[in-house]
């Protein structure tokens, strides 16, 4: 198999089997790819297709080329505290998501139902009694949000595309010096935007072929 960008344009078989959890069962766990908890085949799975942190940059036409720069060439960003926070204070938060409003943490990648090349891991998902797909999507910050910032509401949509889903729990925990200033985080629910999704199809396709892929 070619080790190349966007190598899995090529793969035609079925989606790499991974083993789900015995609970209520979606269309979209057909559709793994790989498990984060195996970080080279994740990540390796992650660069061949476009994930909702590059969804994320894809603010209009102008960002497609960047974002295609960024995706042939890697980004510069080695991690930082605040990103090691982030990490640390993510299954926490999960927990929190899974008492109060029973969404299980996730750390599947799926591929959406009409394109392989379009990916994401949300951070959790529930299956409601009704058959509806509930997201879960966690962040920390430094900052006091007034709203969802864009950039993460673009990731919330895209993943909502990918997976199938109504809506998404955003939980953010703000702190202070890495300290979190609150006993419980913060959330709000995003429900699906099938036009803000279009677009963001749009773009991608448009990445797609920035990158030499060839669009389905």
């Amino acid at each position: 198999m070619p080790d190349t960008p966007f190598a899995l344009f090529d793969l035609e078989g079925p989606a790499t089997a991974v083993a789900v959890d015995e609970r209520p069962r979606h269309p979209c766990h057909s559709r793994v790819v790989a498990d984060s908890s195996d970080r080279v085949a994740w990540l390796r799975a992650r660069s061949r297709g476009i994930t909702a942190t590059d969804a994320a940059k894809l603010a209009s036409f102008a960002s497609v080329r960047s974002a295609a720069w960024e995706k042939r060439n890697g980004s510069s960003f080695g991690g930082s505290r605040y990103t090691d926070h982030g990490k640390e204070r993510e299954p926490v938060i999960a927990e929190w998501a899974r008492r109060t409003h029973d969404i299980e943490p996730s750390s599947l990648l799926f591929h959406a139902e009409s394109e392989r090349r379009h990916l994401a891991t949300p951070d959790g998902l529930r299956v409601t009694p009704t058959g509806a797909l509930e997201l879960c999507e966690i962040k920390t910050t430094s900052r006091a949000w007034r709203g969802i910032p864009r950039g993460y509401l673009r990731q919330v949509w895209w993943q909502q595309y990918v997976l199938g889903a109504e809506r998404t729990l955003v939980v953010w925990e703000q702190h202070d010096d890495f300290i979190p200033i609150r006993e419980e985080p913060e959330y709000r629910w995003v429900d699906r935007d099938d036009d803000q999704i279009a677009i963001l199809v749009r773009l991608a396709d448009e990445l797609i072929a920035e990158l030499g892929g060839r669009r389905t």
